[in-house]
């Protein structure tokens, strides 16, 4: 680890902890790189949702209601 790293506690379902100290095993990775990599991928997912967002934020709402009429109406429900 380097001088940059942050230590945390995190309480962790036993059969999770056991399938990340195998996946630990498996791959010659020590578990805090599987736990950082997890936590970056899921980051970037959100990431992408926010931006994903901003592109249609513009767009009108549509009111569920009106939607499923509409689904409704155009025989799709």
């Amino acid at each position: 680890m380097t001088e940059l790293t942050k230590r945390a506690t995190v309480y962790l379902d036993p059969e999770l902890h056991k399938a990340l100290r195998l996946r630990s095993l498996e791959t010659s990775r020590s578990v805090s790189e599987l736990i950082n990599e997890a936590i970056r991928k899921e980051l970037a997912e959100d990431a992408e949702d926010l931006a994903s967002f901003r592109v249609r934020q513009n767009e009108p709402a549509v009111p569920f209601e009106e939607f499923v009429n509409k689904l409704k109406a155009d025989g799709k429900l």
